[in-house]
């Protein structure tokens, strides 16, 4: 019988998912200040956000989370279909990272230390790829 995944494809899509589901059952029930952060943040970044309620903006925020970390961890999800979905959330989280102000050094992608945290969803970025491109090659 052969296994829909290969151990190392396995490992990476078992600590992206987790990571995000676990960021996104995190979000559920958040208070509206906890909402009214969240949704500050991104509006900063992504404008057009500004038209969607906090409060909604977090529950759809945390749904699509849960769907992703768990379309990660189930193994019969394929490689480039769960590596897209990581890549789009993480060069959306990377555009927040590049835009808002403060994250990262002045004339450098370098980040600040406040920056750091966002610079990280790098690696995500990184980790899709590799699993659309491995999709690509399996095909």
């Amino acid at each position: 019988m052969k296994l829909p995944l290969r151990p190392h494809q396995l490992v990476l899509r078992l600590a992206t998912g987790a990571s995000i589901l676990n960021s996104g059952l995190n979000k559920r029930g958040a208070d509206e200040d906890t909402a009214m952060g969240l949704h500050g943040m991104a509006v900063g970044t992504y404008p057009f956000l500004d038209k969607i309620d906090p409060v909604t903006f977090t529950r759809l925020l945390c749904a699509g989370e849960i769907a992703l970390g768990t379309a990660l961890l189930v193994p019969l999800v394929p490689n480039r279909l769960a590596g897209a979905g990581l890549s789009a959330f993480a060069a959306g989280l990377l555009g927040m990272y590049l835009r808002t102000p403060g994250m990262h050094e002045p004339g450098s992608l370098a980040p600040t230390a406040d920056g750091v945290p966002l610079s990280k969803d790098l690696w995500l970025l990184g980790a899709g790829l590799s699993l659309v491109l491995e999709g690509c090659d399996r095909d």
